[in-house]
């Protein structure tokens, strides 16, 4: 990650921690009170080719013992009632700052991926993930809406597991890679700007 990116998402994780840690603070409460403990979700991501992180999000689901794969209707049933309004305003998304804190992600980047996708398409992933990975991206912009809706008919792991690695894995990766070759400044901060703006 060039230095000049690492002191922007450092400068601007500073200036937003204190005005995101109240509501991280009531969020993490609202889901003790609603669904119980734990209220963080951990999962493991992976920031180049071969090293993995722990990435941190809010938790909008029912726990179960073994859960893998991206989210598509087969897990849609263990979404908890506030689960849906964090997802639906992307709210358990904020404690993601800590990883960028941390250096393990950037603002604007590639989302991180399972790892077991990067071990299905390493090819394409080592390529991809030459840009540090981030909250939002080119794919999260253009791209996220329509991944919801390949994947909210699927009925088990298996069906999601396939449509994501065929219909979503390349079109995202291709997107991304169109970021890495016009990365700036400019384009990291209108990213932000439609992210926050949801256009």
């Amino acid at each position: 990650m060039p230095i000049s990116k690492r002191l922007f998402d450092l400068a601007l994780a500073l200036v937003l921690l204190p005005l995101l840690l109240p509501l991280i603070c009531l969020i993490y409460i609202a889901i003790l009170v609603s669904d119980g403990a734990p209220a963080f979700f951990r999962s493991e991501r992976m920031k180049d080719a071969t090293t993995g992180f722990t990435l941190l999000k809010f938790r909008t689901m029912k726990v179960v013992t073994e859960d893998t794969g991206v989210s598509g209707g087969d897990k849609n049933a263990r979404i908890f009632p506030l689960g849906k309004f964090l997802r639906r305003f992307r709210l358990d998304e904020l404690p993601q700052i800590f990883n960028v804190l941390k250096g393990d992600i950037s603002f604007v980047g590639p989302r991180p991926p399972l790892r077991q996708y990067v071990e299905k398409f390493p090819e394409l992933y080592d390529q991809v993930l030459r840009s540090r990975p981030g909250i939002t991206g080119l794919a999260t912009v253009f791209f996220h809406k329509h991944e919801e809706s390949l994947l909210k008919n699927c009925r088990s792991a298996t069906e999601t597991d396939a449509v994501y690695s065929r219909r979503c894995v390349p079109r995202k990766a291709t997107l991304d890679l169109i970021y890495q070759e016009n990365r700036s400044l400019c384009m990291d901060l209108w990213l932000l700007k439609r992210t926050v703006l949801r256009k």
